[in-house]
């Protein structure tokens, strides 16, 4: 299924694309929102699939219709850097040895298509698309990356804007080049894990002012979606209603060579996952 929330930020309401990938169906009242709760409940979630079925569910009019991050009342984001094989290289960073873990804040999330923030005095403002990864299930001490992934109820696409001089060249971790307002949109979907046979098998692209940018796959991540998850379980208890970005491929302007393009005010991204739909953001001065 491929769930989403629609409306206006702070009343966004459930829906759910039909499977002709173009028919919104209002699920408000089925489900109060599309959170871990209900990800957490296969019973609601068999039923939603079964209304889906029946035709019943009410139409939506999409004309206007603001498209809301997919998951309300977030938990935590937690976030994989240096996750790429070919996205190491190009920044001169060794391959790391067990994942880097960093935080954002679950403030930064936005819309897919919601305009994102240049924050002031930034000159380093920098794209990465990511695999972000919803989990449904309480991860604790897990054992193998096969139970990592059966916590896993779905995915989505995933923005982790970053500011480059805030994150490296200011001191401390890279927490205040990542929490900028607006620094995480995303969407447009959450796909629920059974439509994603193979998460290590998505192609993944980014596009600044309608040039390609990024054009990677999560096959050459060095930590799969499973073994993220079983290894971020060692170090603290992921609930449903949790996110972790999964890393981004080579193409960031951070790896290029000077002067770096990194973003400003009116520059507009484009960027997708395969199959978890696409996200469009013009970029404003905070």
């Amino acid at each position: 299924m491929k769930l989403l929330r629609v409306g206006t930020p702070g009343a966004e309401r459930p829906a759910l694309l039909d499977e002709d990938g173009v028919t919104l169906r209002d699920l408000s009242g089925l489900v109060g929102d599309i959170d871990g709760a209900l990800l957490a409940d296969p019973a609601e979630l068999a039923r939603i699939r079964e209304a889906a079925g029946s035709g019943t569910l009410p139409v939506l009019d999409a004309t206007g219709l603001r498209i809301g991050p997919p998951l309300g009342r977030i938990g935590k984001i937690v976030c994989i850097g240096l996750n790429y094989h070919d996205h190491a290289a190009e920044t001169g960073q060794a391959i790391p040895e067990e994942p880097i873990v960093f935080f954002k804040a679950p403030d930064t999330v936005v819309g897919p298509n919601d305009t994102v923030l240049v924050p002031r005095g930034s000159v380093k403002t920098d794209w990465e698309v990511e695999l972000a990864v919803v989990l449904g299930r309480t991860a604790r001490y897990l054992d193998s990356a096969r139970e990592g992934l059966a916590c896993v109820a779905g995915y989505a696409t995933s923005h982790d804007v970053s500011e480059r001089e805030f994150q490296i060249e200011r001191g401390g971790t890279w927490d205040k080049g990542k929490n900028c307002e607006t620094f995480n949109p995303l969407g447009p979907w959450l796909v629920t894990a059974d439509e994603v046979p193979d998460p290590q098998k998505l192609g993944v692209r980014l596009w600044v002012n309608g040039e390609l940018k990024q054009d990677g796959t999560t096959a050459e991540q060095i930590f799969g979606v499973g073994e993220v998850v079983r290894y971020v379980s060692q170090f603290m208890t992921l609930y449903p209603g949790d996110v972790i970005n999964t890393g981004t491929p080579a193409g960031v302007a951070m790896g290029q060579a000077e002067p770096k393009p990194y973003l400003r005010a009116g520059d507009v991204v484009e960027l997708e996952v395969e199959g978890l739909g696409r996200q469009r953001q013009e970029l404003k001065g905070a």
